[in-house]
C-alpha cells in the first residue's frame, strides 16, 4: 500500500479549494501552490486528472484558475486519491490470490480486509469533514490553552 506526494497534494490542493471558493469563483493555481508550497506545474499535472475524474472545473483567462465542480460536503477523500494514484492495495499479489507461489498467503484475507477498510474510510469522509475536523481540533486546543491559563 503506498499514498505517494501525488494522492498527498491532490487532497491538499484541494482541501485549499474547499476553503478558498466559497462564493464559488474560480482560484488561480498560483495561489493554491504558494499556500501549500506545492510546485504550480506538478499541480497543473494533478488538476489534469482531478477535471477528468470530475472533482474540478477549470477557467482559461486572467480571472480563471479552479473551482469545486460539486459542493465540498459531496467530494470524498478516495475519490480525489483514485484520480491520481493507483489503487492502493496491501496485498503483494494485487488481490488475486496467487502470492505465494500460486496460492493464497496466509495473510492474504487480513491485508484484503484491510484494503476494504481503507477504501471504506476514505470513500466515507468528505473534504468538509477533514476542513471541519481542523476546525473542531483548533477549538480543542484553545480550550486546553484555556483551562491551562485559567
Amino acid at each position: 500500500m503506498n499514498l505517494t506526494t501525488k494522492g498527498k497534494y491532490a487532497v491538499t490542493a484541494s482541501l485549499d479549494l474547499a476553503i478558498h471558493n466559497k462564493d464559488s469563483s474560480y482560484v488561480a493555481i498560483s495561489s493554491i501552490a504558494a499556500r501549500q508550497s506545492i510546485p504550480a506545474p506538478y499541480l497543473e499535472q494533478l488538476f489534469r486528472f482531478l477535471r477528468k475524474a470530475g472533482i474540478l472545473d477549470s477557467l482559461r483567462g486572467p480571472s480563471g484558475g479552479y473551482r469545486l465542480r460539486r459542493p465540498s460536503s459531496e467530494i470524498k477523500i478516495g475519490e480525489i486519491i483514485a484520480a491520481v494514484e493507483k489503487r492502493m492495495d496491501a496485498t503483494q499479489c494485487g488481490g488475486v490470490g496467487d502470492c505465494n507461489g500460486g496460492s493464497t498467503c496466509l495473510a492474504h484475507n487480513l491485508w484484503m480486509e484491510l484494503n476494504s477498510e481503507v477504501d471504506y474510510f476514505l470513500m466515507n469522509i468528505s473534504l468538509e469533514d477533514v476542513i471541519k475536523n481542523k476546525t473542531r481540533n483548533k477549538d480543542r486546543n484553545l480550550d486546553k490553552l484555556l483551562i491551562a491559563s485559567g
